[in-house]
């Protein structure tokens, strides 16, 4: 298991939360998102290591902005 920790901007309340959550759900390999909106980061639990580029591009397709890769 991988998990890594990511700063996302852009969310303001539960509803935020629950659309990034949706769609990185969708990302095979991963197994759980925990967002954490009033500090700007989600983490994932992968089965695998995650490119940040996809990861990138399922946030900006939710509506915000993943402005550190994580760690």
């Amino acid at each position: 298991m991988t998990t890594s920790v990511y700063t996302v901007t852009g969310m303001a309340c539960g509803h935020c939360a629950d659309a990034v959550t949706e769609e990185l759900e969708r990302v095979a390999g991963i197994t759980a998102v925990a967002v954490d909106v009033e500090h700007d980061t989600v983490t994932v639990t992968s089965d695998r290591p995650l490119d940040a580029d996809e990861v990138r591009a399922v946030v900006e397709e939710a509506g915000y902005e993943l402005t550190d890769a994580g760690t």
